[in-house]
């Protein structure tokens, strides 16, 4: 008798993909409608309001400068440092630099609840309030914490609802993997990005609601409304199915259609997976990038102030120190330290339809503060306002094909902020746009079309794509069932 009779393996499951794209494709879910989504959402911001106070450095509670090293620490000796790095890119276009760091290397836990309601999946999302949050509350995935925090070193109230991703026997695990976040802020930074469905019946504490897939990507187009984490794990869902433009129609030239394909693996892609994993190992062995931690009172061009520690061009950005009285979370009142970019940012993804099939152009790129030295990024990420302190061969390629792109091309755009809780007004313009049939498919040796289906095989590993890239991948998927 073969183990596969004596059932001991298991089939591949073919059933959740399917399932998650059918949730998609529900904009109004059985438990809370949009409208009624968005009456409850506005309580929500007039319930969950948040004083932050930009505050001088001398006026931190339980943080301060360490007498040898300048570094910014908390008095336990965990949360999270500012630390300075050392960075040197030979080839780069600046080969050497040095700047302040966020280092926290434990690992947070970021998990969306899931359950069936009628059949078809919902989220419970969590309507919550982040000091850095430029607008106060926003939607963010039913479990958002630090190790630090879910261990209570604040000494502040449980996490709700932590023990389905803490034990997950019992429950069906749709998504797991250590997933980085900005590479340019964070060194070696890595959160759980976590899916798990029950059938647990469920208590909707204050503060939480049940959404579909397809509710979350309609929100998505909401300026701040959708936070980065939720946008990091949504784009961990295995969103890839066979023959999704069959079980659910579109025009035959339709871009959501060529979405659909791009999601399936049987319309295939201009570049096979193993030749794109090559690629990207190779970028990695090229790319001979070397960094160390220094002293923050080393980092060379950079001064500190009583309320600031900039950069002597007052560009790229400011560490900072915020007074925080927050209602509805562990800890209602509290300081820290933060990163303010000081502006705003553009990521976007250059589209092009081969053969029928959406593509995505991604960039290798190199960011001091990753594990793996590189990882696919969108086509352009950069903040417009650094550009003039940096060399001209800075200027990241297809910047003004994205900022001349005429409506008629634009699929997807968007303010959206990043992580609230150590960046203050963080936000970048999110663009997905679609390229002229005359754009050529040679592309410099650092960029690849690659189809949407092969970033989901990635997105089950970790490192392989940065968080502003997962959070285009969300956005593309909205495109398959909201308008563009």
């Amino acid at each position: 008798m073969t183990e596969l009779q004596t059932g001991l393996l298991r089939p591949r499951d073919l059933t959740t993909p399917l399932r998650i794209a059918e949730s998609a494709f529900v904009a109004d879910g059985s438990v809370l409608g949009l409208s009624d989504f968005y009456d409850w959402f506005r309580t929500r911001t007039e319930l969950d309001v948040a004083r932050v106070t930009r505050i001088p450095f001398d006026r931190l509670r339980q943080w301060s400068f360490h007498p040898d090293t300048g570094d910014v620490v908390h008095d336990s000796g965990r949360f999270f440092a500012v630390q300075g790095l050392e960075v040197r890119f030979p080839g780069g276009p600046v080969p050497v630099w040095a700047q302040p760091i966020i280092n926290q290397p434990e690992m947070g836990i970021l998990g969306i609840l899931v359950k069936e309601f009628n059949g078809v999946l919902h989220c419970l999302m969590q309507a919550k309030n982040e000091p850095g949050n430029r607008n106060g509350v926003q939607l963010s995935p039913t479990v958002q914490a630090t190790k630090s925090n879910y261990s209570r070193v604040h000494q502040g109230k449980a996490v709700p609802y932590l023990e389905y991703f803490r034990d997950t026997s019992g429950h069906h695990v749709i998504a797991d993997v250590l997933q980085s976040e900005q590479g340019a802020w964070f060194f070696q930074k890595r959160n759980r990005n976590m899916v798990v469905e029950t059938r647990d019946d469920v208590e909707v504490l204050d503060g939480f609601c049940w959404l579909t897939i397809g509710q979350m990507h309609r929100l998505l187009a909401d300026e701040d409304l959708i936070n980065m984490d939720s946008r990091t794990v949504m784009s961990c869902l295995p969103f890839s199915a066979a023959d999704l433009p069959g079980a659910f129609s579109r025009d035959e030239d339709d871009f959501q259609t060529a979405v659909l394909r791009s999601c399936s693996e049987e319309y295939g892609s201009l570049h096979a997976t193993g030749d794109i994993l090559s690629w990207i190992t190779e970028a990695r062995t090229l790319h001979g990038v070397e960094t160390s931690r220094i002293p923050l009172d080393e980092v060379r061009d950079w001064t500190r102030t009583d309320d600031a520690v900039s950069h002597r061009s007052g560009l790229f950005f400011d560490v900072i120190a915020v007074d925080v009285e927050v209602g509805h979370r562990e800890v209602s009142a509290w300081t820290q330290p933060m990163i303010d970019p000081g502006g705003l940012g553009v990521v976007a993804f250059l589209v092009k339809r081969i053969g029928g099939v959406l593509h995505v152009l991604t960039h290798a790129r190199v960011e001091p503060g990753y594990l793996d030295v590189v990882e696919l990024a969108p086509t352009v990420q950069c903040s417009p306002r650094n550009l003039p302190a940096l060399p001209a061969e800075a200027r990241p390629l297809f910047l003004d094909e994205v900022l001349s792109a005429g409506p008629d091309r634009i699929r997807f755009d968007a303010v959206l902020s990043e992580e609230g809780g150590r960046f203050y007004h963080a936000q970048n313009r999110y663009l997905v746009v679609e390229v002229d049939d005359d754009f050529g498919l040679d592309v410099p040796p650092d960029f690849r079309w690659v189809a949407l289906h092969q970033l989901v095989g990635l997105l089950r590993h970790s490192h392989y794509l940065n968080v502003q890239a997962r959070s285009l991948v969300a956005c593309l998927h909205s495109l398959t069932s909201s308008p563009a």
